[in-house]
This record gives C-alpha cells, sequence and structure tokens, in this order.
C-alpha cells in the first residue's frame, strides 16, 4: 500500500514506525527539513519538504498513485484543505485526517460529507481520550479496557498487587477460583519483558496482565490480581479545555465531580454549560488549594491540561496528600519513561492512543479493528476469516494446528452474535472474527499476511 502521511510529529513518526514494513511504501511531508533528515535515516521511506496542502508538494509526493493519505499536521485546516485536494485533483481514494477543534467536530455530520470536504476517517484525539479515561473510571483498577463485539468482550490490562488472590499462585489457581468466568490470559510483562503465560507460571507483584473476557466478568477477574477497588464516585479534573469540558461533561449526571481551571474566563464559561460539575478558578499545582477543596476525599484525580508540568506536579502533589488514584496526561514522551508507576497510576499519550485509530483504518481490508498497546509495542486486532482469501488455508484447523509467530495468540472468537473465548481445540470456521493479541509489534506484518496474501502457512 502507498501511503502519504503529512505531518512529522510525535503521531506521525509513531505512525510512520508502525507502517514501514515490505507491503507499505511511505512517504512523510513536512516543513521541518532537518526532521525529516533524521527520520529517513532511521527509517525506510521518503520524504518530502513543504506544505501538504499545497498541490505541487502532494505531487512530488507521488498523489497521482497513492492508496492512502494520512493527514496529522499540528494544523486542523490544512489536514481538512490536504484532503480536500487529494480527492479534486488526485483523486486518492482513502483520506484519513486529525481534527481537534470541537468546532469543526460539533458539525462533523454537517462538513465531512464526500460532497463538501471529502474525508474518509475523522481522528478526533480528544475524544479518543475521553473515552479511554470513562473505560479506566468504569473499571476500577484497569490500566487500559478495549472493547469488541459491541462491548460483549474486552481486553483488559492491569498491574497485579498485593491484596490479589493469585500473588504467589499458580495460573491454575484462576481457573479454580473462579471457575464459572471463561476469561483468557493472553500476555504477562515483568521488568520489561514478555512472560509466555502457563497453568504454572506464578503471578509476581507488579506483573503487568493482559486478559481477555466477557465484559460482564471484568471486576470479577481484577479481583484476583488485586484488591478490588470500590466503584468511583468523588473525581477531580484539572484542566477544562476541551478534554476537561468533554469528560466532565460525560460523567458529572452520574459522578460527583470538581474542576480546577486557571483561566477565569474559560471557568466562567465552563460553569454555563457543566450544571453538575462544581468549578475552581485557581492553580492546581497549589497545594494549599488542593488540601481546601479536600483532594484526599476524592476517588480519582485527573489531570489534564494542556501543560505537562502542571498535570505531573499536580498529580504527585495529590498523591502526596493521599489520592489513591492518579490519571495524568504528558505529551512530551521523554517524561513518560521518567514517571514511576507508583508516582502516577496512568499516565496517557494522547499521541499513543491516537494511533490506535489510526491503525484501524489503515490495515488491510480483512483486519477490521486495531488497538496499540504498550506505548504501540503490542497490539490486538479483530480480524475476518475469510474462505475466498489466503485465511482458507486456516479454515477448519484447530487452533491449537497453526502456527502463528512468536508472541501471537487468538484470544477469543466472535461467531454472529456470540462470544467464544478461545481454546486449542476451537477449530476455526469461514466468517469468524479473530481477536488476536501481538505482543511484538514485529509480528503485525506476518498477521496482515494471513489475511491479506497467499504467501504463509
Amino acid at each position: 500500500m502507498k501511503i502519504i502521511i503529512l505531518g512529522a510529529g510525535k503521531v506521525g513518526i509513531t505512525l510512520a514506525e508502525n507502517l514501514v514494513n515490505k507491503n507499505n511504501d511511505i512517504t512523510i511531508v513536512d516543513l521541518n527539513a532537518n526532521r525529516l533528515r533524521l527520520l529517513q535515516k532511521q527509517f525506510d521511506l521518503r520524504v518530502v519538504n513543504g506544505y501538504g496542502s499545497h498541490p505541487c508538494v502532494l505531487k512530488d509526493a507521488g498523489a497521482k498513485n497513492t492508496d492512502m493519505l494520512i493527514a496529522v499536521t499540528n494544523s486542523d485546516e490544512v489536514n481538512m484543505i490536504a484532503c480536500q485536494i487529494a480527492h479534486s485533483i488526485f483523486s486518492i481514494p482513502k483520506k484519513v485526517a486529525r481534527i481537534r477543534s470541537s468546532e469543526y467536530m460539533r458539525e462533523s455530520k454537517k462538513l465531512f460529507l464526500y460532497e463538501q470536504i471529502p474525508i474518509d476517517y475523522l481522528i478526533s484525539p480528544e475524544q479518543i481520550v475521553i473515552d479511554y479515561i470513562f473505560n479506566v473510571i468504569k473499571y476500577p483498577g484497569a490500566l487500559q479496557v478495549v472493547s469488541f463485539a459491541e462491548g460483549k468482550i474486552s481486553l483488559v490490562s492491569i498491574k497485579a498487587y498485593y491484596g490479589g488472590y493469585l500473588i504467589g499462585k499458580t495460573l491454575l489457581n484462576l481457573h479454580k477460583h473462579i471457575s464459572d468466568v471463561n476469561v483468557y490470559i493472553v500476555a504477562i510483562f515483568r521488568k520489561k519483558k514478555t512472560v509466555k503465560p502457563k497453568g504454572s507460571t506464578v503471578i509476581e507483584v507488579d506483573d503487568e496482565i493482559f486478559f481477555i473476557v466477557s465484559t460482564e466478568h471484568i471486576r470479577i477477574v481484577i479481583s484476583e490480581f488485586q484488591r478490588l477497588e470500590r466503584s468511583y464516585k468523588r473525581l477531580m479534573i484539572v484542566g477544562g479545555g476541551n478534554i476537561g469540558f468533554g469528560l466532565a461533561k460525560k460523567l458529572e449526571k452520574k459522578y460527583n465531580i470538581k474542576l480546577i481551571e486557571k483561566n477565569k474566563q474559560r471557568a466562567i464559561k465552563l460553569a454555563e454549560f457543566l450544571h453538575n460539575t462544581i468549578i475552581f478558578h485557581g492553580n492546581a499545582s497549589d497545594q494549599e488549594l488542593l488540601s481546601e477543596e479536600h483532594v484526599e476525599q476524592m476517588d480519582i484525580f485527573i489531570a489534564l491540561t494542556d501543560n505537562d508540568e502542571i498535570n505531573i506536579m499536580s498529580s504527585m502533589l495529590a498523591k502526596k496528600i493521599g489520592v489513591k488514584k492518579v490519571v495524568s496526561l504528558i505529551q512530551n514522551s521523554a517524561y513518560l519513561g521518567l514517571i514511576k508507576d507508583k508516582t502516577i497510576d496512568i499516565a496517557l499519550s494522547p499521541q499513543q492512543a491516537t494511533i490506535s485509530s489510526l491503525l484501524r483504518h489503515v490495515r488491510k481490508a480483512e483486519i477490521i479493528n486495531v488497538f496499540s498497546l504498550k506505548k504501540c509495542a503490542a497490539e490486538v486486532i479483530e480480524a475476518v476469516v475469510d474462505k475466498n482469501k489466503n485465511t482458507s488455508k486456516i479454515i477448519n484447523k484447530k487452533i491449537s494446528d497453526i502456527k502463528f509467530p512468536e508472541g501471537v495468540i487468538i484470544g477469543a472468537i466472535i461467531k454472529k452474535d456470540e462470544v467464544i473465548i478461545a481454546s486449542d481445540n476451537y477449530i476455526i470456521e469461514h466468517n469468524d472474527h479473530l481477536i488476536i493479541f501481538i505482543s511484538d509489534k514485529n509480528s503485525v506484518s506476518d498477521i496482515e499476511q494471513i489475511f491479506q496474501f497467499n504467501n504463509f502457512l
């Protein structure tokens, strides 16, 4: 597939890193010539220096015979115009654009139409982050929750802590203890290394566990690995930007929310639209303010300003004062590596959260869902088995008889409206949807070949 990526920022670079392989021809367009030179040295791709919305630049990038344009520059307007030109002048069949402004997204159903601004897929980082945090709040103790089959089945990541039944026990005890819950442990990460889950595997404190289970049983499984947290009721949000406002709006009818906003005019405006949220004007890095507002009584503290330093400092202060669970939005990837888990429970990168949505539209046709995990080091995909494709070679085979690359596991199968947790004896059939966990992203291209080309197995 020939792909043009507009924008060599964090999202554009991470996307290119995930897509560069023998099956893709990648070209990146950006104004920063130095950044492009570094990219060209690091990856096997083409670079073009210039404005992504200029026809001559797109022409130089090879737009005449390109399969997909992905516009992820820092300008919504450039992204929109680039998609228009890609459609009107170059007839690029698939166009994906990142749109961050809530003003544009609010009118998306009227604006982004084939006959108006022809964008095939819209990516809204703010909404992605809101949905991510919403799931973390809905399932206390979870680090990430990814759902399939209209929410019937989920892949969940958690940390193992003292107080969990399975600490110091083998995985065999899990199925004995909750024999009526069908759960599949697909991966364990221990001290930055992957541990292959076996019945004899002993669970240790701080293990990161990935499991697939019916969504209704998520909390039951979490309680096996850590002391089950009570449902959250009291939330404190720092930052009333698009993400903070959107999250409060989505949650305020069911939760007691306090929101701290530094800008006085913005705080006044927020109060007009948030009717069940208490708005405070102030600096969340002020320990006195946090103490006055009894931050220690909050079930979860969520820092969502556009300033990493404020998010980190306010989160650390909240933790020091007594908040048990802290979530912090961090855009600078250099900070992510410096933060320890016990300082900030969940450090969320909007760039990394955006990658999943982008990959979903880039993977081959029979791969219909993609979610990036572990800072883009792992993936979970939903793929369709088609008797007319290369996947015909796995039809009527037991899962145990299929030779997948190391670190690739079928965790569940969606058969029409039925969800089945995978077992070695399950026989794959036409039209099955496979939920596949890939612990090493280097194996993604091999999986793509199974569902697209005729040279595997």
